[in-house]
Formats: structure tokens, sequence, C-alpha cells
């Protein structure tokens, strides 16, 4: 390389190629001079050096929190982030020799690999951490300390204020629905009112990370907080869903709904509204179960703006919703509808789009439990024997429907209209059947006739059957004395 560069005119000292630190490696100027070995040596003195300063602002962190709330007790009224924790704060009291590992558990990336030092000091981790997580709670967890690390110092705060809070729900097995749900809402209050105080009232930079708070968080409490066994949440999911399908004959003419399902794209957007609503079963966030209903709920705008090619009215989109909702029979739809009240975001849940959708949402669900025969214009006679199965409209004789008069709503007419194309439809299909018999009896003639003409042909020219020719002297009688055949001879020579 030195006579290369001698030749370029160059002159290139060679020390200036070892490594730094004098061990007699080459070095990389990618690696600041330092060879391999000693660029590794020295990233890990620095990372043991980050995480003992990690560890120094945890141990901080924890005697300012602890010294608050220690002259929190003399206040009548203490901080609204201290008043769900009482137990979780006397617990953590009685434990100060134990080490904080929290900021290093989560961002330390060596830390996941590293033996945990809380084993050998005898000390039961809690619940929450001892439970084997799942992909998704990983994947999550992950994504929350990536976030947060943009924050800097108050992303170690706010994770180690989520950390505790999960801590202490999972100490707090005995509460009930609503008491979880209070200790929630009120550890969203006080985050929120910590980050706009941070923020400078920045209210899209805190909403931003109040989303990122509720994901961890939920993520995280999803197994015991959705429909806990203290409620009746799944004996309501068991009726609701028995109730949906002993509607199953409800049309959409009955609902009135201005949907045209005969339009390709249409029907395009009626399915991926029945998949939207359905998928909302499989997310954990509150917030991912709202941006299910968004979409579902977009979809139905879809399909009334390509039907009635105009946009869609508040009055069309109910009627359609709980159309959808009754194709659909979503999995656990109360227990889905009472976890997002219990534990999302209020302010994402009382305003903007997706409070809105939910909101309808809720209303259709009631229209369900509480629909009648007057809901869709029927006879109470009519509705019963349709819920018992006994018959149902689109099996109706033609003759037994009564004419829709001047003052028949529209929604009756059209029922009365669709119920008479069904029936001009089977009278089709009658025609269709009878074509299919005769031609059926047609082939079964032309089978015996052709039958019937080959046999006469056979009749007419029966056919000789001649026995086989004979072998070349199988006529002649003096083969006895013919000379015998020759034999190969072989002569030694």
């Amino acid at each position: 390389m030195s006579q290369k560069s001698e030749r370029r005119g160059i002159h290139v000292d060679q020390s200036e190629l070892l490594c730094k630190k004098g061990c007699g490696y080459y070095g990389n100027a990618a690696w600041q001079g330092l060879c391999s070995k000693c660029w590794r040596e020295e990233y890990q003195r620095a990372r043991q050096k980050q995480i003992q300063e990690d560890w120094a602002l945890a141990e901080k962190l924890q005697r300012e929190e602890e010294a608050a709330y220690a002259s929190s007790q003399g206040v009548q009224q203490p901080q609204p982030s201290l008043a769900p924790f009482s137990k979780f704060e006397e617990k953590k009291t009685n434990e100060k020799t134990r080490k904080v590992t929290t900021v290093k558990k989560f961002f330390s990336p060596s830390s996941r690999t590293a033996p945990k030092k809380e084993s050998h000091e005898g000390k039961t981790p809690s619940p929450s951490i001892s439970r084997q997580s799942s992909i998704e709670t990983d994947r999550v967890s992950r994504d929350f300390v990536d976030f947060l690390k943009n924050l800097q110092k108050p992303g170690r705060e706010i994770h180690k204020q989520c950390r505790a809070f999960i801590e202490g729900m999972a100490n707090k097995k005995d509460l009930g629905a609503d008491e979880q749900s209070e200790c929630v809402q009120d550890f969203y209050q006080s985050m929120s009112d910590r980050l706009m105080t941070h923020f400078k009232g920045s209210s899209e930079r805190v909403e931003r990370v109040m989303d990122q708070v509720e994901k961890y968080i939920m993520t995280r409490l999803y197994k015991n907080v959705f429909c806990p066994e203290t409620t009746d949440d799944e004996k309501k999911d068991l009726a609701t869903q028995n109730r949906i399908r002993a509607l199953h004959w409800v049309t959409i003419q009955m609902l009135c709904v201005p949907v045209d399902e005969e339009i390709p794209e249409v029907s395009d957007n009626v399915v991926k509204a029945i998949t939207d609503v359905i998928e909302m079963d499989s997310k954990r966030v509150p917030r991912d179960k709202l941006a299910c209903i968004t979409r579902c709920s977009k979809h139905i705008f879809n399909a009334i703006k390509i039907t009635k090619k105009e946009p869609a009215s508040a009055d069309d989109f109910l009627p359609t919703l709980i159309y959808i909702v009754l194709k659909a029979n979503p999995p656990r739809l109360q227990s889905n509808i009472q976890y997002i009240t219990r534990f999302c975001n209020p302010s994402r849940l009382m305003t903007g789009e997706d409070g809105y959708y939910f909101t309808n949402l809720c209303c259709a669900v009631a229209f369900i439990e509480k629909l009648d025969a007057q809901s869709l214009n029927l006879s109470p006679e009519d509705f019963e024997r349709y819920m018992s199965g006994q018959a149902s409209p689109r099996r109706q004789e033609p003759q037994a429907w009564p004419q829709a008069g001047p003052s028949s709503s529209p929604g009756l007419s059209q029922v009365y209209q669709s119920l008479d194309l069904l029936a001009g439809l089977g009278a089709r299909q009658e025609r269709v059947l009878e074509g299919a018999r005769t031609l059926e009896s047609d082939l079964i003639s032309w089978q015996e006739s052709v039958e019937r003409e080959v046999q006469e042909i056979l009749e007419k020219y029966p056919l000789e059957i001649r026995r086989p020719a004979s072998a070349i002297d199988s006529d002649n009688v003096e083969n006895d004395r013919l000379p015998p055949p020759l034999q190969p001879q072989v002569f030694a020579g």
C-alpha cells in the first residue's frame, strides 16, 4: 500500500494505520482509529458507564417519589397520581433495600439476556414480570421503549410510572371492573396533567404520548381486565349473540337500508365492513378496537354513497350499521363495548370521529336488543312467528301479503315489492325445473330409440363367426416323412 501511494506522490505513515491503543493490530477510521478488539472493549466500558448512570437516576427517582409520598401523608388531598397506589407504595417502602432494575431492564439492550441479580436476593418478582409474555406483548414493550427514548429524561419517568402502575394493578386482583376502570382513568388523568405541564400545553404531543401509554398499559393488563369474572359481561355476550341469531330473517328492506348489494363495489364494501367489526375482538388496545369500528363505518358510508350517488346522512348510516351488526354477529360484542368504555382514553372516546362511531355502535346494539314488531312495521303475530322459526318472510305466499295502501310506509312498500319479486323468481325457477325434467325425459327416450335401432341392424345383418385359419402344415398328412430340421454344427479349427 505504501509503494502504490508513493508512486502517486502521496506519503503514508505506516504508524497511522496501527491501533491507537498500541496493541499492534491495524485500526479502522470508522472505529476511531481502534482495532476491533479495542473498540469492543471501549464500547463495553461506555455501556457499563451508561448502565451505572441509569441505576443512579432510577434510585434518585425512587428517593424523590418516596419523599413526596411521605410528605403527602399529612395532606388531606394527595396527588392524583398516588391515589390508586397506596398499597403499592406501602409495599415499596418496606422493600427499600431492593435494587431498582426497571430502567436497566428496559433501557439496556444487553439486560434482556443478562442474568437477573434479583434471583440471588431471594425476592419474589411481581406477577406482571414473572408471567410469560406473549409475542405481541413483547413487541409492544419494545416499541414503547423505543418511543420513550426520543423523550430522554421525561421518557424514563413515564416508563417508571407505567411500570409502577402495572405492578400495582397486578397486586389488586380483588378489585371489581368499575374500580379497575377508575384506577386506569385516574392514571390517564394524572399522566395527562403531567405531560401538559412538561410540554407546555402542546395537546398534540400529549395525545401522541398518551396513545403510546394506553397501548403499553392495556396490552399488559388485557388478560386481567377484559371480561373479568366479577362482571356479567360473558352472560350479556351470549344473550346478544342468541338475539342476533334469532333475528337472522330480518331483511335489508325491513330496516330501510339504502344499500344495493347487487352492485359489486357496494357488496365489496359491505363485506369489508363486516370483516372490520368482527376483527375488533382480536385487538387488545381500546384505541385499536375503536379503529376497527371507524374503518367499518367508513366502508358503510362508501356503500351508501355508491348506491345513492350522493353523500350519506346520519339517518342512512345507523340503519345500515344495524344491518351490518346483524349480518356479522361479532364475537363478544358486549365485552368489547364494556372494555372500550372502561379503559379507553376519555379524550379519544368523547371527541372525534372514533367517539361518534362508537356511540352509533352502542345505539345499534341497544336497538337490536329492543327490536320488536313495531320497529319493522310488522304485526305482533308475524313477528312472533318469524322469531320462533315457524315462518319466514322469504317463503310467504303472494296471496297472503296485504296490499300496500297510500298510508303504508316506504319501507313496508319495499318489503312487499321484494316479496313479489321473490314470488316471480320462484315461478321462474319452477319453469326451469320443468324444462330440466322434460330434457331428462327426452334423453331417456333418445337412448331407448338408439338401442332399438342397433338391435334391428344386428338382427338384419347377423354376424358370422368363422374359425381361425389353421397352420401351414396342418393339412399335410405326409409330414412324418419330412427330413429332420437342420442343426447347427461347430467344427474345431
